[in-house]
């Protein structure tokens, strides 16, 4: 039977995250497994797309803010997770979602990532893809995918 010692869950503290992460607190206390809750700062855009530029300093503010306000969301969720006497540890990073959640499934050795999908449909979906898809196609792990 398969027992996650170490599971992932990749958190934008949407509600949908909200559910995959009940989810893997579920399973957590089921198979007394650690939580690695994690959160990806996507990267900057470009400063400048054709002839408009944004100033430099107003990037940096507006990551630092980002990054801020993720701290204070992880601890609120690590303090609920952690009440259900889970052992977990949290993770805010700064890069591309799929390719970070990919890197800490590999760096922690996880068993086990618990992903939200938001569930969207159509040609640009399809087109470009999303992250948790990413992350089903590529992580060498099992994923699994909670849908709203």
């Amino acid at each position: 039977m398969f027992e996650p010692k170490n599971i992932l869950v990749p958190t934008d503290f949407s509600e949908f995250s909200d559910k995959a992460l009940s989810v893997a607190s579920d399973l957590a206390k089921r198979f007394h497994s650690k939580i690695f809750l994690l959160h990806v700062v996507d990267s900057l855009p470009q400063q400048c797309a054709d002839q408009y530029c944004i100033d430099l300093s107003l990037l940096k503010q507006l990551e630092e803010d980002s990054i801020r306000g993720a701290k204070e969301k992880i601890q609120e969720e690590l303090s609920r997770i952690r009440a259900l006497g889970i052992d977990t540890e949290t993770d805010i990073r700064e890069g591309n979602p799929h390719q970070e959640i990919l890197r800490v499934q590999q760096e922690k050795q996880i068993d086990l990532i618990v992903i939200a999908t938001h569930g969207r449909t159509g040609f640009i979906s399809h087109l470009i893809g999303s992250v948790a898809e990413k992350v089903a196609r590529s992580a060498h792990c099992p994923v699994l995918l909670i849908r709203k």
